[in-house]
């Protein structure tokens, strides 16, 4: 008998030793696919035009979980104070976010692709710092592009080295497809044609002011924001100066302070809501869970004298994002900022 008993403990225990290996073996194998699964990307924006950047710059940031943050590139735009300001905007929300100087922040194009190729030096041009890291970053993985202003960098990456288009894809926040305008469509026409043109996969994620379809409708409130956002986000090691002054240490009270500002300067139009869309952030959540979003498949059109003009023939294919849930965003946005996960450093 008391062999017996021996023996049943001895088996028992030798079970519970598996099912502990088992159990750290599978917990080992999801903390692995996790780390696999993870977006790779280079986020390229003109972080200082509006209040959308900032808050897709900080959605990004606090997801680490979920996105390899390889750099982050700056293009000018006409709202934003030139290239610097624009740096200096994506510098704060880093800092907000304590990881300033730990993720490569470099300038790229000031003026249109126009100005820039006019006389072309492939050693030396307006965005060749921005530029150059697109290529070399794309050359050591698979890292995708995720462009939120104009697409002139992208456009100069093509044409410095054509075989860009072969390591890599763009996700673009840009145009009201296919309607005419739109501010980064607007801001470098005969980049986002040249694009268009290539090879280079290519994926839309659409605007459309005023239209539910678009990522217009990912809208919030002024009271919204105030509610939700005060106080949220991780506290800085060190405080900012905010592009209106003030001085802040989380993300979420920047966020507040850019609402209470957007609607007094020139450039923005106040409505009677009080609501801002966050485009941009979009393009970051619908890459986290494409099931956010619904896409299609068309033949790449082209824009003429600011008319979209279809080409069926056309066997370039690209991707077109639309009717976007917005409660589901928004709240993973919030969720996000509130419980932050920051991006591995990559210096």
């Amino acid at each position: 008998m008391r062999l017996l008993i021996l023996l049943l403990s001895t088996s028992v225990l030798f079970s519970c030793k598996e099912v502990k290996e088992t159990e750290s073996k599978e917990v080992s194998e999801k903390t692995i696919q996790k780390s696999i699964s993870k977006t790779k990307l280079i986020f390229d924006t003109d972080a200082n035009n509006e209040l959308d950047d900032q808050h897709a710059l900080a959605y990004m940031l606090l997801n680490g979980d979920v996105f390899d943050v390889k750099g982050i590139t700056v293009n000018a735009t006409i709202n934003g104070k030139g290239i610097q300001g624009h740096y200096d905007e994506a510098e704060r929300v880093m800092q907000l976010c304590n990881l300033k100087d730990s993720l490569p922040l470099l300038n790229g194009a000031e003026g249109n692709l126009k100005e820039i190729t006019e006389n072309f030096n492939p050693a030396d041009f307006d965005g060749k710092d921005g530029v150059d890291f697109m290529l070399e970053e794309t050359k050591k993985d698979s890292v995708i592009i995720v462009a939120v202003g104009k697409l002139t960098n992208i456009a100069l990456a093509l044409k410095k080295d054509p075989s860009f288009a072969e390591r890599t894809k763009i996700v673009w926040l840009g145009s009201n497809y296919p309607a005419p305008g739109e501010y980064n469509q607007d801001n470098d026409t005969i980049a986002m044609n040249y694009v268009l043109n290539s090879k280079i996969p290519f994926e839309m994620v659409t605007v459309r002011y005023g239209k539910p379809s678009g990522t217009d409708a990912v809208a919030v409130t002024q009271d919204e924001i105030t509610q939700k956002m005060t106080g949220l986000g991780p506290k800085a090691s060190e405080p900012i100066t905010g592009r209106h002054g003030g001085t802040f240490e989380t993300f979420g009270d920047y966020s507040v302070n850019l609402f209470t500002h957007i609607f007094d300067e020139a450039h923005i139009e106040s409505n009677e809501t009080k609501s801002r869309p966050l485009f941009d952030m979009v393009a970051l959540a619908v890459l986290k869970n494409p099931n956010w979003a619904e896409t299609k498949s068309i033949s790449a059109p082209i824009l003429i004298d600011n008319s979209w003009v279809e080409r069926p023939e056309n066997e370039r294919q690209i991707l077109i994002w639309e009717n976007f849930n917005r409660e589901k965003i928004l709240a993973d946005f919030y969720e996000s900022i509130e419980n932050p996960q920051l991006v591995s450093s990559s210096k």
